[in-house]
């Protein structure tokens, strides 16, 4: 399978070198459960169902802190609040590792990834597939510890692409990747 995603918006620029001496880094990675929990993290916290999840636990504690104030004026409260807050709370803490893990079954069928990043845009080879992703396609990005997550610009952040740190080949292609992002995305 054959994907090229951005083309038809992508237009050539003076800046952008391509072929011989441009800047290329690449890396070779299987995806773990550990590097799709940190990506999806990263993700939420740009997607606007994301944030709504944050909201929808702060107005959960300030029931709870209103219901135990009660409880300690000496008036009847319920527990529901405390109930939902740790729900939420578990829900949203769990979320990301629980969807990793399915992402982690879908990657593995593909086998290893090897990515080719240059000032054109990427290319994902698999055992199974080929991916050719311009910039255009997944406009920001989003730097964590462990990972570069490249993020669609649709409000709920669908897309995405996950690049760990620990997949290059020499420890200043991080840099050099780093500044190839910096060159044609926003970072957020």
């Amino acid at each position: 399978m054959v994907e090229d995603q951005g083309a038809a918006q992508q237009q050539e620029s003076p800046e952008q070198p391509r072929g011989a001496g441009a800047d290329v880094v690449e890396l070779e990675y299987r995806p773990t459960v550990g590097d799709l929990t940190t990506a999806l993290r990263a993700r939420r916290g740009v997607s606007k169902a994301g944030r709504r999840q944050f909201w929808v636990l702060g107005g959960t504690a300030v029931v709870v802190a209103l219901e135990v104030s009660l409880k300690l004026a000496g008036q009847d409260a319920s527990t529901l609040p405390v109930i939902w807050l740790v729900v939420f709370a578990s829900l949203l803490v769990l979320s990301p590792w629980l969807q990793a893990r399915q992402f982690q079954r879908l990657a593995e069928r593909q086998g290893t990834f090897r990515v080719s990043v240059t000032d054109a845009g990427l290319t994902v080879v698999t055992d199974n597939s080929t991916t050719v992703l311009n910039w255009v396609a997944q406009p920001r990005y989003r730097e964590t510890k462990d990972v570069f997550v490249m993020i669609s610009p649709d409000k709920n952040a669908v897309g995405f692409t996950m690049l760990p740190k620990r997949a290059v080949r020499a420890p200043e292609d991080v840099d050099r990747l780093r500044a190839i992002l910096d060159r044609h995305l926003t970072r957020v």
